[in-house]
């Protein structure tokens, strides 16, 4: 079974305007409302293509019951842990320019960590958990840490998608995969990276910490997939970018699919980036038929 966790989930509300302009009143053209939070995009991203997953993590509030019926509506099954205050609703303005306005999300207090650890005690053996997104400032910054002790030695495979410390401090229980950008390469090290070159030796460093295979993403210039045995570097298909949310969830969730069908880590690579650049292309989360027709166009060089 796949699990997914996602600590801080919200309502996604995609608010359309022609020629926004800032202080001004301006009408909408459309919206849409989505489950969002990066587990939980991962989750869709997987129904999509057929496969279904568990989604934990916490919420609250009439936007928590929200939340929970638009998956119900997409057939996802949840276990969430109920908290006090309210799911977050974040705004995406899609204009000439693309805004996002994210909203706090509620207080986790240690009874509610505690319930959630007691759901994640119950995975067994070869079960995936994909633990992604920011901690919220309530609870340990190293929680993702906790869980995977809690798991060690128990034959299921983490992927963690996060950042800073957050990341840095899971490696040290071997997470199966992990996915970080450019830019989050950079913050995990501190520098500037400014070739290719450098973007495999710091990933050679978090494998060197425990990471089993990295993915590291780089926008149009495609994206790398780097382990002990093997570098490869994957194009990114031509398409217009329409929408760059959820775009890496979309990666760890291609990924997830193809290994579960196949076992094999460089079409797993290859399906991961087409899953991303389907969502990138794509108004909402990726549909298996977009993901098809990119991956017969991803070319995969070894490095």
């Amino acid at each position: 079974m796949i699990y997914t966790l996602t600590l801080n989930p919200a309502i996604d509300y995609l608010v359309f305007v022609d020629d926004f302009e800032s202080g001004k009143l301006n009408r909408s053209k459309k919206e849409y409302k989505f489950a969002g939070g990066k587990g939980i995009n991962v989750s869709r991203v997987l129904k999509n293509m057929d496969l279904k997953s568990k989604a934990f993590g916490f919420i609250g509030g009439f936007s928590g019951d929200y939340l929970k019926s638009l998956l119900e509506k997409e057939d996802i099954e949840s276990d969430f842990v109920k908290v006090d205050g309210d799911t977050r609703i974040n705004i995406k303005l899609k204009s000439k320019e693309e805004t996002e306005i994210n909203a706090n999300a509620p207080k986790i207090k240690e009874n509610d960590i505690d319930l959630l650890l007691k759901k994640i005690d119950r995975l067994k053996k070869d079960d995936v958990l994909v633990l992604a997104g920011n901690i919220p400032s309530s609870m340990p910054n190293n929680i993702y840490e906790i869980i995977l002790k809690r798991l060690e030695e128990r034959g299921i495979k983490a992927i963690v998608d996060t950042t800073k410390e957050s990341l840095l401090c899971t490696l040290k229980y071997k997470p199966f995969l992990i996915k970080p950008n450019i830019v989050e390469l950079e913050e995990l090290f501190d520098v500037s990276i400014e070739t290719e070159e450098e973007i495999i030796k710091y990933s050679k460093e978090l494998l060197k910490k425990g990471a089993k295979n990295v993915i590291v993403s780089m926008g149009k210039d495609g994206a790398l997939f780097i382990n002990d045995n093997n570098i490869y570097k994957a194009n990114a298909p031509k398409g217009e970018l329409i929408n760059s949310v959820g775009a890496g969830d979309s990666m760890v969730a291609g990924f997830i699919y193809k290994y579960i069908k196949t076992k094999d880590l460089l079409e797993s690579f290859k399906y991961s980036v087409a899953s991303g650049s389907a969502t990138a292309f794509s108004k909402d989360l990726a549909k298996i038929n977009d993901i098809k027709g990119l991956f017969l166009n991803i070319l995969v060089e070894e490095r």
